[in-house]
């Protein structure tokens, strides 16, 4: 039996990731890739002017944008990141997300290990 720490998507397969998630209306669709101690992988789709509000994270995390434009807040700077663009946001700083237009990415989370 294959293990297959990557979930929701084909093996052996080429793939188009922005195609892996759905845009819905007034909405955001997650999907997630990889959930684990060390890391976690979720592609998200967010309708225009949809947000995830500031919060913070025990790791390190960093936005692939695959299609669209967002407007990143780390701590009290903000970023405008657009396809095929990428920020790093470090940990245990506050940050936010909010779509400008509909907007995909790849969040890619590291965690510390103890």
């Amino acid at each position: 039996m294959e293990n297959n720490y990557i979930k929701n998507m084909n093996v052996a397969e080429v793939l188009t990731l922005v195609d892996l998630v759905s845009y819905q209306s007034n909405q955001i669709v997650s999907k997630t890739l990889a959930q684990n101690l060390a890391i976690s992988l979720t592609l998200f789709a967010f309708d225009k002017d949809e947000e995830i509000s500031t919060h913070e994270s025990e790791g390190d995390a960093m936005i692939v944008a695959i299609d669209g434009e967002a407007e990143i807040t780390i701590g009290e700077e903000k970023f405008i990141l657009k396809k095929g663009e990428t920020i790093l946001m470090p940990s245990k700083k506050p940050h936010a997300v909010y779509a400008k237009e509909p907007f995909k990415m790849l969040l890619v989370v590291v965690f510390p290990q103890k």
